[in-house]
């Protein structure tokens, strides 16, 4: 591939070259003898990506080493080494096709507000297919056991669990949409809102970082369920009726499922509007007549008096620091977990465990959303790779709201500048090289 050639050629690591002095970085660099080799054109889209976009997945050794020298997150001192959502974002950046990237996707995705948006989708993917997995199973019991009661209490608090978490990813969402805060300068009439709309790289950029979005999570999520994650995030941003994946794959998974279960996926905010008027499900969380607490709109940028244990959670979850998660008992996919404990493209290590079988093997399902029969397969492992969601209950105690509304701004947590560099640069060397094959 072209940025393979372009990052050294590294045919048999240090064979046929020699080795000289650098001054300018004080140290030996290696200067091959061999001949460059031919470089491949890289088309660079200038239209919203359709159809499939497929990441590479298949990285062999060398491009690992390669990843880890070059584009890896490096410790600072007295860091603790555990995987962050920057980690996963630098494997997606490294897998990801040229033809997709963009300067400003690389600078958006190294936004705070993006970062939260990110974690909140990971958290909301992960409750998700953990809700759809027990609603799987109860949906089998019914065969031979009858619904009472507390089913309905059970699956209320499924259901407004799913709908709070969805409203974090909203209350992103939102913002990036009206270009407010951090992302002002990516608004498609400008920083002040003032020319004439682009609406066409407003929608190249939005497809490319929902596509890119949707890898980060199933990396995060230990790649497990890919098709259930684009389906369902699709969903979310889309509507039912322009989910394009589902147009794609043809499951028809939404008509198959029970009214139990739809009642506790899609929830109760499900507006059924016509086409020109439809709004995506997100929106419908936003503008949704429930009991909704006014602080989950302001978590992460609001510093909110008097947190309750469900909120605090949420909070940690979206944008507390990920070496504090494991000890605050907050379960984001595979963030806060040791880097030690995974490899290079944070791929799990397999360890021995009881009875002999690794980690590995033990966790591994298949999943397919192709076909009905997949769709109600129950993911059932022995030990899974982090553990599930357990979200504080709500307060029983009706909530007011006060005289005035909180303003004083959360300490934001900053994205990697060193990063953001490290893929700009290398995309700006992916794009010289296509100038130059021209």
């Amino acid at each position: 591939m072209a940025d393979d050639e372009d990052e050294g050629g590294f045919g048999g690591l240090y064979e046929e070259g020699h080795w000289t002095w650098d001054e300018s970085v004080e140290a030996l660099v290696f200067i091959s003898d061999l001949p460059p080799k031919p470089v491949e054109a890289i088309q660079i889209l200038t239209k919203a990506p359709t159809g499939t976009v497929e990441f590479r997945d298949d990285v062999d050794l060398i491009e690992q080493i390669r990843f880890r020298r070059r584009y890896q997150r490096k410790l600072k001192p007295g860091q603790a080494d555990v995987i962050t959502v920057q980690d996963v974002k630098d494997i997606a950046l490294f897998t990801a096709p040229v033809g997709i990237m963009s300067p400003m996707l690389i600078n958006m995705l190294h936004l705070p507000t993006t970062e939260r948006f990110i974690r909140a989708l990971i958290l909301y993917s992960e409750y998700y297919l953990q809700v759809a997995d027990e609603m799987t199973l109860r949906i089998i019991e019914l065969e031979t056991k009858v619904r009472t009661p507390d089913c309905e209490i059970l699956e209320k608090e499924y259901r407004d669990n799913l709908s709070d978490l969805r409203l974090l990813v909203a209350k992103e969402y939102s913002t990036m949409l009206i270009g407010g805060s951090d992302t002002r300068k990516f608004h498609h009439m400008g920083p002040q809102k003032k020319r004439r709309s682009l609406s066409d790289k407003d929608v190249r950029l939005f497809e490319t970082l929902l596509r890119m979005c949707v890898q980060i999570v199933w990396l995060a999520l230990g790649r497990k369920s890919f098709n259930q994650i684009e389906l369902e995030m699709n969903r979310i941003f889309k509507s039912e009726i322009f989910n394009a994946v589902e147009h794609t794959l043809r499951t028809d998974y939404i008509a198959k499922m029970a009214k139990e279960e739809r009642a506790v996926l899609l929830g109760h905010c499900v507006r059924q509007d016509k086409k020109l008027n439809t709004r995506s499900p997100l929106m419908n969380e936003v503008f949704c007549h429930r009991e909704i607490d006014y602080r989950l709109l302001g978590l992460g940028v609001i510093k909110c008096p008097q947190m309750t244990p469900r909120l605090h959670y949420m909070l940690q979850a979206v944008a507390g620091p990920e070496d504090k998660l494991k000890e605050l008992g907050v379960v984001v996919g595979i963030l806060g977990m040791p880097r030690s404990a995974f490899d290079t493209m944070l791929r799990p290590l397999p360890t021995v465990s009881e009875g002999g079988k690794s980690r590995a093997s033990m966790s591994s399902t298949s999943y397919s959303s192709k076909s009905a029969g997949s769709m109600r397969k129950s993911q059932l492992v022995v030990q899974k790779l982090y553990p599930d969601v357990v979200l504080p209950r709500k307060e029983k105690r009706e909530f007011y709201f006060p005289s005035a509304f909180p303003d004083e701004p959360e300490d934001i947590r900053r994205c990697s500048e060193m990063q953001r560099r490290r893929w700009q640069n290398r995309l700006m060397k992916l794009l010289h090289l296509q100038t130059t094959v021209r």
